[in-house]
């Protein structure tokens, strides 16, 4: 990785030689603009007006324009009286919290490495002091003819530093906010918070970029001669929002069909179903139930009227066996008295 700056960080007393790298890389594909008529490249040539012809660049210098359009010649020896202290080095004003820099104000980052064996220490000193404190450190220094505000911070055994914008370089938001009086109600919140959960969170390193990768692919196969077969992208939804429950919870489906979740939703608006669902009772099950009453209480009587006729049988019986009894006695009797008279 190439330097872009060579300077020192001042922490009080302390200076910290360092050189500075570019923290991030633009990926995206540079175009050049050619003749379509024959392909010739189309270049930009620094013409002077008054004159009509191209300049070199060591003719060129610096100028203010006023309101009224008047040009003010600034020469480089007007700016090399002008103080700025901050000149090679990173000076450390404060230390303040993470939470107090607005993200409006974060520019560009790059990394700080140690320049040399004899800033290991101090370099050491410096990141596991902002380790420990929690915070992050404000800096001024100057880069490419201006005093510039940069914020310092640990990633990972590293010290990055963001550049900042100056406060005053952040624009008020005034006049960018909806001017009409909206009420947003509980009901229409909670869905919002149901389709955040469901949303969840995402791993960042997962996010690709789809159109630099679609035209990746059309670049190779025009360099090999080949035909792109790249389909239209979905052409994006419409703006105006007729229903914005159903909006949400149209969203909140749509969020869970993509995570997977089609099945739990199903049993949830069963479950909802079922608890908003009023039972009535059906008049076809009285009309099969009279019929097996009835039958079970003809079986009932049946079984009753069985019982008293084998009573009746019974007692019937025992009577007949009771008329019996003294007949076969009295014949008994006479048989014996006959013996006795022989």
């Amino acid at each position: 990785m190439r330097s872009i700056w060579n300077g020192n960080i001042s922490f009080g007393l302390v200076s910290i030689p360092i050189k500075m790298y570019p923290a991030t890389e633009d990926h995206s594909v540079s175009f050049r603009q050619v003749h379509t008529k024959d392909g010739g490249r189309i270049r930009y040539r620094k013409v002077c007006e008054l004159e009509d012809k191209q300049i070199d660049a060591d003719e060129i210098g610096k100028a203010y324009e006023d309101a009224d359009g008047t040009l003010i010649p600034i020469t480089d020896e007007d700016l090399a009286h002008l103080p700025l202290p901050t000149t090679r080095a990173l000076e450390i004003q404060a230390f303040v919290s993470a939470a107090d820099i607005d993200p409006l104000q974060m520019g560009d980052a790059y990394y700080l490495g140690a320049n040399g064996p004899a800033a290991a220490k101090p370099y050491a000193l410096l990141r596991e002091a902002l380790k420990r404190s929690e915070k992050v450190a404000i800096t001024k220094y100057a880069h490419r003819g201006r005093e510039r505000l940069g914020m310092l911070r640990v990633v990972g055994d590293a010290i990055a530093m963001h550049r900042l914008l100056w406060p005053d370089e952040v624009r008020n938001p005034v006049g960018v906010a909806p001017k009409e009086k909206v009420t947003v109600r509980e009901a229409e919140l909670d869905l919002a918070d149901t389709l955040m959960n469901t949303l969840g969170e995402v791993d960042l390193n997962q996010l690709h970029d789809e159109y630099q990768e679609a035209l990746d692919a059309l670049v190779a196969a025009k360099m090999t001669g080949a035909t792109p077969t790249a389909e239209p992208g979905e052409a994006p939804a419409g703006a105006q929002v007729v229903d914005l429950m159903a909006a949400l919870r149209d969203s909140v489906r749509s969020a869970r069909a993509a995570r997977g979740e089609e099945a739990a939703e199903a049993a949830e608006a069963e479950e909802e179903e079922a608890a908003e669902a009023t039972v009535h009772p059906l008049p076809t099950r009285k009309k099969a139930a009279a019929p097996a009453k009835k039958a079970a209480a003809t079986k009932k009587k049946g079984a009753e009227k069985a019982g008293a006729a084998k009573t009746a049988a019974k007692t019937t019986a025992k009577k007949a066996a009771a008329k019996k009894a003294p007949a076969k006695k009295q014949a008994t009797g006479k048989r014996a008295s006959g013996r006795t008279a022989s």
